[in-house]
């Protein structure tokens, strides 16, 4: 049984990692942090787990309770996983961080899009953590950087074309909308109720924090240096993502064809579903779920592909997916803890 620890707790992905390692055959959560609600039985800040845990908030340091278990999972802002990182590291446990401090490569690019960064030479032993592409080096190492939700559906929805080069590359927009889980549990202005209901906008048009991540990722698949044009949208729901995104397609396929390559490029890859010709993925079949759903179409009047990408962000895009990667960390199944299906309506 391996015992786990979630630094950084008491958040929405905190407390969705609490609820998928709870069920987990394999893993029994010995120790949650929160310097706010220290002391605190998790079931008094969220009373979904009610009769579920007797576990407690606790305040203690990366030092203190290194000793309690296996792998820890970072749940922390970003700017504040690299601070901690490295006490577990030392102590020689696997760490699975869930904010932008391990994701980037380039120190730079970090830096010009978030702020100063500690522990640079840590950057160079953390795995992206997508598992349907680095499964193979998730399995070996001791650092996990795991992506952001945005990301993980522009990524997922671009992989194949970028790999077999049917694309114009510098063509790219992607265009996502997200559930307003997805700015975390701090109260903001902007995220009120009242805010929110009832509308839908654009929001940090130009300058998302995950743009340089996609790129990063897609410029690894397209083997040169990609740019994209990225604009994210608030829905006035709870969660999921979708994310619709164009290219100018460099040959001439027909939708069949675009969904045998990514039904080809995905077999065996449990959490990615690609639909049939003519239907799309609609958030509400993947709510609750570690799904990526996919659905492609070309427009051949206008020789563009269309993907459309669908996923749960506190899930796979955020603690569904830092489980799977615990797993492959860890040699267990892939899915493990991770088969429910989709909550719906």
């Amino acid at each position: 049984m391996l015992k786990v620890g979630i630094y950084g707790a008491s958040g929405y992905t905190g407390q969705e990692l609490l609820r998928l390692l709870l069920r987990h055959p394999q893993t029994a959560v010995v120790a949650v942090t929160s310097r706010r609600y220290a002391g605190v039985p998790v079931s008094d800040i969220y009373p979904v787990f009610a009769g579920l845990t007797d576990l407690g908030f606790v305040d203690a340091s990366p030092e203190d309770v290194a000793g309690a278990a296996d792998i820890f999972f970072l749940a922390l802002p970003h700017g504040v996983s690299m601070t901690v990182a490295p006490a577990f590291l030392a102590a020689g446990k696997k760490v699975i961080d869930l904010s932008a401090d391990f994701r980037l490569h380039d120190v730079a690019t970090y830096e010009e899009w978030y702020s100063r960064h500690t522990t640079p030479d840590i950057i160079k032993e953390s795995v992206y953590g997508i598992p349907e592409l680095y499964g193979d080096e998730i399995a070996k190492t001791r650092l996990v950087a795991n992506p952001g939700c945005y990301p993980t559906s522009v990524v997922l929805g671009l992989a194949p074309l970028l790999k077999a080069k049917w694309i114009d590359d510098c063509s790219i927009i992607a265009d996502s909308k997200s559930g307003v889980s997805g700015a975390g549990r701090e109260p903001q202005v902007g995220t009120l109720f009242c805010e929110v209901d009832e509308g839908f906008k654009a929001y940090k048009v130009g300058q998302h924090r995950h743009t340089p991540e996609m790129e990063q990722e897609i410029s690894i698949l397209a083997g040169s240096n990609v740019r994209i044009t990225f604009t994210p949208h608030l829905l006035p729901i709870t969660r999921g993502i979708l994310s619709t995104i164009y290219a100018t397609l460099q040959k001439d396929v027909t939708t069949a064809e675009l969904i045998d390559l990514y039904r080809a490029f995905y077999k065996g890859k449990k959490f990615v579903r690609v639909y049939k010709a003519g239907t799309f993925p609609n958030i509400s079949s993947v709510r609750g779920s570690n799904y990526c759903d996919i659905g492609l179409f070309v427009d051949s009047r206008t020789k563009r592909v269309i993907i459309i990408c669908a996923i749960d962000n506190l899930v796979k895009g955020a603690a569904g997916q830092a489980v799977q990667n615990m797993n492959l960390m860890c040699g267990l199944s892939e899915d493990t803890g991770l088969t429910m299906i989709s909550l719906f309506p």
